[in-house]
Protein backbone atom coordinates (compact mmCIF):
# COMPACT_ATOMS: atom_id res chain seq x y z
CA UNK A 1 0.00 0.00 0.00
CA UNK A 2 3.11 2.64 0.63
CA UNK A 3 4.19 1.64 -2.21
CA UNK A 4 1.49 2.25 -4.18
CA UNK A 5 0.76 5.70 -2.66
CA UNK A 6 4.17 6.73 -2.79
CA UNK A 7 3.72 5.72 -6.87
CA UNK A 8 0.61 7.62 -6.65
CA UNK A 9 1.34 10.83 -5.07
CA UNK A 10 4.81 10.70 -7.67
CA UNK A 11 3.00 10.74 -10.98
CA UNK A 12 0.41 13.38 -9.75
CA UNK A 13 3.38 15.41 -8.74
CA UNK A 14 4.79 15.24 -12.49
CA UNK A 15 1.59 15.71 -13.77
CA UNK A 16 1.37 18.93 -11.91
CA UNK A 17 4.44 20.38 -13.29
CA UNK A 18 3.54 19.01 -16.46
CA UNK A 19 0.86 21.25 -16.05
CA UNK A 20 2.81 24.01 -14.70
CA UNK A 21 5.51 23.91 -17.47
CA UNK A 22 2.39 23.97 -20.04
CA UNK A 23 0.81 26.88 -18.67
CA UNK A 24 4.18 28.63 -18.38
CA UNK A 25 5.02 28.28 -22.04
CA UNK A 26 1.40 28.83 -23.20
CA UNK A 27 1.75 32.45 -21.60
CA UNK A 28 5.05 32.82 -23.07
CA UNK A 29 3.42 31.85 -26.58
CA UNK A 30 0.57 33.95 -26.37
CA UNK A 31 2.73 37.36 -25.32
CA UNK A 32 1.67 40.01 -27.48
CA UNK A 33 3.89 41.85 -29.50
CA UNK A 34 3.90 45.47 -30.59
CA UNK A 35 6.20 46.02 -33.46
CA UNK A 36 7.38 49.58 -33.72
CA UNK A 37 10.03 51.66 -36.25
CA UNK A 38 12.33 54.45 -34.91
CA UNK A 39 15.64 56.32 -35.74
CA UNK A 40 17.46 55.88 -32.33
CA UNK A 41 18.52 59.32 -33.34
CA UNK A 42 15.90 61.59 -33.12
CA UNK A 43 16.22 63.93 -29.83
CA UNK A 44 13.98 64.25 -28.11
CA UNK A 45 11.35 61.84 -30.25
CA UNK A 46 13.19 58.80 -30.31
CA UNK A 47 16.73 58.56 -29.23
CA UNK A 48 19.50 56.74 -27.60
CA UNK A 49 20.84 57.41 -23.92
CA UNK A 50 24.10 54.79 -23.46
CA UNK A 51 22.09 51.84 -24.79
CA UNK A 52 18.85 52.53 -23.77
CA UNK A 53 16.06 53.87 -26.49
CA UNK A 54 13.82 56.56 -25.08
CA UNK A 55 12.42 60.01 -25.93
CA UNK A 56 8.66 61.76 -26.34
CA UNK A 57 7.22 59.31 -28.73
CA UNK A 58 9.23 56.46 -27.12
CA UNK A 59 7.54 56.92 -23.64
CA UNK A 60 3.97 57.63 -25.72
CA UNK A 61 4.03 54.27 -27.29
CA UNK A 62 5.63 52.29 -24.70
CA UNK A 63 2.93 53.52 -22.02
CA UNK A 64 0.15 52.82 -24.68
CA UNK A 65 1.79 49.30 -25.07
CA UNK A 66 1.62 48.49 -21.60
CA UNK A 67 -1.63 49.64 -20.52
CA UNK A 68 -3.25 47.55 -23.40
CA UNK A 69 -1.22 44.21 -22.72
CA UNK A 70 1.36 44.38 -25.58
CA UNK A 71 5.45 44.14 -25.21
CA UNK A 72 7.09 46.61 -27.65
CA UNK A 73 9.94 45.06 -29.88
CA UNK A 74 11.90 47.71 -31.39
CA UNK A 75 13.74 48.32 -35.00
CA UNK A 76 15.82 50.64 -35.91
CA UNK A 77 16.75 52.51 -38.77
CA UNK A 78 17.06 55.82 -40.46
CA UNK A 79 13.73 57.49 -41.29
CA UNK A 80 13.13 56.63 -44.96
CA UNK A 81 14.31 53.00 -43.74
CA UNK A 82 11.93 52.96 -41.11
CA UNK A 83 9.04 53.60 -43.15
CA UNK A 84 9.78 51.50 -45.93
CA UNK A 85 10.07 48.74 -43.00
CA UNK A 86 6.30 49.58 -41.87
CA UNK A 87 5.31 49.08 -45.88
CA UNK A 88 6.89 45.45 -45.67
CA UNK A 89 5.05 45.27 -42.48
CA UNK A 90 7.84 44.07 -40.63
CA UNK A 91 7.02 46.39 -38.18
CA UNK A 92 3.42 47.65 -37.15
CA UNK A 93 3.84 50.99 -36.48
CA UNK A 94 6.45 53.99 -36.37
CA UNK A 95 6.96 56.43 -33.45
CA UNK A 96 9.40 59.04 -34.20
CA UNK A 97 7.49 62.42 -35.05
CA UNK A 98 5.34 60.91 -37.88
CA UNK A 99 3.34 63.62 -39.37
CA UNK A 100 0.00 63.43 -40.59
CA UNK A 101 -0.43 64.49 -44.13
CA UNK A 102 -2.38 63.86 -46.89
CA UNK A 103 -0.39 61.84 -48.81
CA UNK A 104 0.29 59.85 -46.44
CA UNK A 105 -3.66 59.10 -45.11
CA UNK A 106 -4.12 57.81 -48.44
CA UNK A 107 -1.39 55.31 -47.25
CA UNK A 108 -1.87 54.71 -43.94
CA UNK A 109 -4.56 54.04 -41.17
CA UNK A 110 -3.14 56.67 -39.09
CA UNK A 111 -3.90 56.97 -35.11
CA UNK A 112 -5.77 60.32 -34.34
CA UNK A 113 -2.93 62.64 -33.43
CA UNK A 114 -1.01 62.81 -30.10
CA UNK A 115 1.43 65.67 -30.80
CA UNK A 116 1.42 69.19 -33.01
CA UNK A 117 4.46 71.24 -33.90
CA UNK A 118 5.43 73.42 -37.10
CA UNK A 119 7.79 73.07 -39.83
CA UNK A 120 10.55 75.01 -38.84
CA UNK A 121 13.56 76.94 -40.24
CA UNK A 122 16.97 77.70 -38.24
CA UNK A 123 20.24 79.06 -39.44
CA UNK A 124 23.75 78.80 -37.69
CA UNK A 125 23.57 80.83 -34.12
CA UNK A 126 26.13 83.38 -35.53
CA UNK A 127 25.18 83.89 -38.99
CA UNK A 128 24.28 87.23 -38.32
CA UNK A 129 23.39 87.67 -42.28
CA UNK A 130 20.02 85.80 -42.03
CA UNK A 131 17.61 87.51 -40.03
CA UNK A 132 13.99 86.29 -41.32
CA UNK A 133 12.83 83.53 -43.79
CA UNK A 134 13.89 85.97 -47.08
CA UNK A 135 17.55 85.91 -46.04
CA UNK A 136 17.51 82.73 -46.95
CA UNK A 137 16.94 83.38 -51.10
CA UNK A 138 20.06 81.63 -53.54
CA UNK A 139 20.87 79.74 -50.06
CA UNK A 140 21.04 76.24 -49.43
CA UNK A 141 18.69 74.19 -46.49
CA UNK A 142 19.48 71.11 -45.47
CA UNK A 143 16.43 68.28 -43.93
CA UNK A 144 16.22 64.77 -43.62
CA UNK A 145 15.17 62.27 -46.81
CA UNK A 146 11.11 61.56 -46.55
CA UNK A 147 10.20 63.90 -44.41
CA UNK A 148 7.01 66.14 -43.54
CA UNK A 149 9.32 68.72 -43.43
CA UNK A 150 11.00 68.80 -46.67
CA UNK A 151 7.63 68.40 -48.19
CA UNK A 152 6.26 71.30 -46.31
CA UNK A 153 9.13 73.86 -47.28
CA UNK A 154 8.96 72.36 -51.04
CA UNK A 155 5.30 73.64 -51.20
CA UNK A 156 6.19 76.69 -49.69
CA UNK A 157 8.76 77.80 -51.84
CA UNK A 158 6.87 78.38 -55.21
CA UNK A 159 9.14 80.53 -55.73
CA UNK A 160 12.44 77.86 -56.15
CA UNK A 161 14.21 80.80 -53.81
CA UNK A 162 15.90 77.97 -52.16
CA UNK A 163 17.77 74.68 -53.26
CA UNK A 164 16.75 72.16 -50.50
CA UNK A 165 19.19 69.41 -50.12
CA UNK A 166 18.16 65.93 -48.17
CA UNK A 167 20.29 63.79 -45.81
CA UNK A 168 19.77 60.44 -44.33
CA UNK A 169 19.68 61.60 -40.75
CA UNK A 170 19.06 64.41 -38.94
CA UNK A 171 22.58 64.42 -37.22
CA UNK A 172 24.03 65.06 -40.77
CA UNK A 173 21.72 67.80 -42.00
CA UNK A 174 21.85 69.65 -38.46
CA UNK A 175 25.67 69.28 -38.50
CA UNK A 176 25.91 71.01 -42.22
CA UNK A 177 23.60 73.85 -41.01
CA UNK A 178 26.14 74.70 -37.68
CA UNK A 179 29.15 74.44 -39.66
CA UNK A 180 27.49 76.69 -42.34
CA UNK A 181 28.03 74.34 -45.28
CA UNK A 182 24.75 74.58 -45.85
CA UNK A 183 22.71 78.17 -45.13
CA UNK A 184 19.52 76.21 -43.05
CA UNK A 185 17.98 73.65 -41.64
CA UNK A 186 14.61 72.61 -41.51
CA UNK A 187 13.15 70.57 -39.04
CA UNK A 188 10.27 70.64 -36.03
CA UNK A 189 9.54 73.91 -33.81
CA UNK A 190 9.65 71.78 -30.93
CA UNK A 191 12.28 69.83 -31.67
CA UNK A 192 15.09 72.86 -32.06
CA UNK A 193 13.80 74.68 -29.13
CA UNK A 194 14.55 71.37 -26.74
CA UNK A 195 18.10 71.39 -28.44
CA UNK A 196 18.56 74.93 -28.63
CA UNK A 197 17.41 74.79 -24.50
CA UNK A 198 18.87 71.13 -23.43
CA UNK A 199 22.02 70.04 -25.54
CA UNK A 200 23.00 73.92 -26.52
CA UNK A 201 22.57 73.30 -30.43
CA UNK A 202 24.65 76.33 -32.48
CA UNK A 203 21.36 77.05 -34.42
CA UNK A 204 18.77 79.98 -33.83
CA UNK A 205 15.19 79.55 -35.71
CA UNK A 206 14.27 81.77 -38.12
CA UNK A 207 10.88 83.46 -38.73
CA UNK A 208 7.40 81.99 -38.05
CA UNK A 209 7.04 77.87 -39.22
CA UNK A 210 6.37 77.75 -42.94
CA UNK A 211 3.22 75.30 -42.04
CA UNK A 212 1.63 73.19 -38.35
CA UNK A 213 1.31 70.07 -38.48
CA UNK A 214 -0.31 67.03 -36.15
CA UNK A 215 1.49 63.74 -35.31
CA UNK A 216 0.36 60.33 -35.36
CA UNK A 217 0.89 56.54 -35.14
CA UNK A 218 0.80 55.21 -38.26
CA UNK A 219 -0.68 51.99 -39.41
CA UNK A 220 -0.85 50.06 -42.75
CA UNK A 221 -4.23 49.15 -43.87
CA UNK A 222 -6.01 46.78 -43.12
CA UNK A 223 -4.32 47.00 -39.72
CA UNK A 224 -7.30 48.82 -38.13
CA UNK A 225 -8.32 47.04 -35.15
CA UNK A 226 -4.49 47.49 -33.87
CA UNK A 227 -4.89 50.98 -34.53
CA UNK A 228 -8.10 51.58 -32.85
CA UNK A 229 -6.66 49.64 -29.99
CA UNK A 230 -4.08 52.50 -29.03
CA UNK A 231 -6.36 54.93 -30.30
CA UNK A 232 -8.40 54.31 -27.09
CA UNK A 233 -5.34 54.06 -25.07
CA UNK A 234 -4.59 57.15 -26.45
CA UNK A 235 -7.97 59.21 -25.56
CA UNK A 236 -7.25 58.11 -22.01
CA UNK A 237 -3.89 59.32 -21.97
CA UNK A 238 -4.82 62.50 -23.20
CA UNK A 239 -7.66 63.14 -21.12
CA UNK A 240 -6.00 61.97 -17.53
CA UNK A 241 -3.14 64.29 -18.21
CA UNK A 242 -0.63 61.59 -19.36
CA UNK A 243 0.63 62.69 -22.76
CA UNK A 244 1.14 66.50 -21.26
CA UNK A 245 3.41 65.26 -18.29
CA UNK A 246 5.67 63.18 -21.38
CA UNK A 247 5.30 66.18 -23.12
CA UNK A 248 7.20 68.45 -20.33
CA UNK A 249 9.17 66.34 -19.38
CA UNK A 250 10.97 66.16 -22.85
CA UNK A 251 10.02 69.49 -24.27
CA UNK A 252 9.26 71.74 -21.51
CA UNK A 253 6.19 72.46 -22.66
CA UNK A 254 2.38 71.12 -23.65
CA UNK A 255 2.63 70.01 -27.42
CA UNK A 256 -0.41 67.50 -27.19
CA UNK A 257 -3.18 67.64 -30.03
CA UNK A 258 -6.40 69.33 -29.41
Amino acid sequence: MKKTLALSLALIALLLLAACGKDSNEATDDTKVLKVGATGQSYPNAYKEGDTLVGFDVEVIETVAKNIGYEVEWTLADFSGIMGQLDSKRVDTVANDVAVTDERKEKYAFTDPYSKSGTQLATAADNDAIQEIADFTGGTIAGVLGSNHIDKLTAYDTNKDFEIRTYETREGAKNDAVLGRVEGYVSSKAVLLAEVKNRDLKLKLVGDPVAEYEVAFPFTKGNEELRDLLNEELAKLKEDGTLAEISEKYFGDNIIAD
